[in-house]
């Protein structure tokens, strides 16, 4: 005789709550959606009137997610070192943004990377985006957040076409990134074109991947650790990527600044398999998930203004809690879809008028060479957005 919560899916690190914690039942109806809190607008905010509980089981949930993000925290303390930038030998390059780095070097290195990338579903290449243009675009995405906030706060526009949504939203948010903006334009150059990012991309997913998400995750002080999660499921058909992301510091992230934590080698069926396996013996002790935590070493994100973190989705990952007095982190990110895959199991962070455009890899990489920027698809994409 209750009401009941009817919910969308939103991210698939929702659903990897323990089964101790779920507080109410969840069926999926088409057009129903989950319930937003706001909060400041950096997060979802148009909220369904089902009932007034609905408020108190966000905060229920949010506070169990502290939680086990603390209890996780104190697992892995011991496991972490620096994900160090990766510097293969012998092909000549600098990471990025070297005029002098030719086409064939960067695609030298981005063999190397991408055989990282494979085998610990995590890489660093440093360099991607230089000093100036790092501190241009953050400056950008501040205002733009502000923007959006009081955009959404005064009814303009909903919130999902500002915000995507994210885990533990409470001073931290999920910016979607229009195209269009001369820095924007500049700094995505920088990426495709003078770096080994886009070839990295290209050698395990191919010149057909798709621009999945374009955001900026923004973690304020007084932002807390994430639990544990992967993006996205593992698909035992497909042992390749589902999703790869691109993290780029628009600052130096040091480690009161939360950094972002990933978990080396854990983008495998055996390992998600054992992560889901919260089960204890009579006699209590650890689970097999916190087992795994808390054996497996850990990598921080530490790292320099302009460098960046390509990760495969499935590898298990968190942010951690910033502890900063006053610096925000700002990490802008992009993902490329597998060709071979379709509704990959998270709701991608883009503007709609950028995912309805579908493009590739290599589209967007020869739009962003293009010397005139007129009739441009970029430029058509960029004025049809609200």
């Amino acid at each position: 005789t209750d009401s009941v919560l009817t919910f969308s899916v939103m991210r698939y690190h929702h659903l990897l709550l323990s089964s101790t914690w779920v507080v109410c039942v969840v069926s999926f109806v088409p057009g129903f959606n989950l319930p937003q809190i706001k909060n400041d607008g950096c997060s979802s905010s148009s909220v369904w009137p089902l009932f007034d509980a609905s408020t108190a089981l966000y905060e229920i949930q949010e506070q169990m997610l502290v939680d086990r993000g603390k209890l996780e925290e104190d697992l892995m303390k011991d496991n972490y070192t620096p994900l160090e930038a990766h510097k293969p030998k012998g092909v000549g390059g600098s990471g990025g943004f070297a005029e002098s780095t030719s086409k064939k070097n960067f695609k030298s290195e981005a063999k190397r990377h991408a055989e990282v990338l494979k085998r610990d579903g995590v890489v660093r290449i440093d360099n991607v985006l230089n000093d100036k243009v790092a501190t241009k675009l953050r400056k950008f995405v501040m205002e733009l957040r502000t923007k959006a906030t009081e955009e959404v706060q005064s009814g303009k526009v909903p919130s999902i076409d500002r915000f995507a949504d994210v885990l533990l939203k409470q001073n931290r948010c999920d910016l979607k990134i229009p195209l269009g903006h001369k820095i924007v334009t500049e700094s995505l150059q920088s990426i495709f074109l003078k770096s080994a990012v886009h070839d990295t991309v290209e050698e395990l997913l191919g010149k057909e991947a798709t621009l999945y998400e374009l955001a900026c995750l923004i973690s304020d002080p007084g932002s807390n650790r994430q639990v544990v999660h992967p993006d996205n499921p593992y698909l035992p058909q497909r042992t390749d990527p589902t999703l790869l992301t691109c993290f780029i510091a628009l600052q130096d992230i040091d480690l009161s600044m939360g950094p972002t934590v990933w978990i080396p080698g854990t983008h495998t069926l055996e390992v998600h398999e054992q992560f889901q396996d919260e089960s204890t013996s009579a006699e209590g002790g650890k689970s097999p998930k916190d087992k795994l935590l808390s054996s497996k070493p850990a990598k921080l994100g530490l790292l320099k203004k302009g460098s960046c973190a390509i990760f495969d989705s499935r590898l298990l990952h968190c942010g951690s809690a910033n502890r900063h007095e006053d610096i925000s982190r700002a990490l802008f990110y992009f993902s490329m879809k597998n060709p071979n895959v379709g509704y990959p199991g998270n709701v991608g962070s883009i503007r709609k008028e950028i995912a309805g455009a579908n493009l590739s890899l290599e589209e967007l990489a020869e739009e962003l060479a293009k010397k005139k920027k007129k009739n441009s698809r970029l430029e058509s994409i960029a004025a049809s957005q609200t």
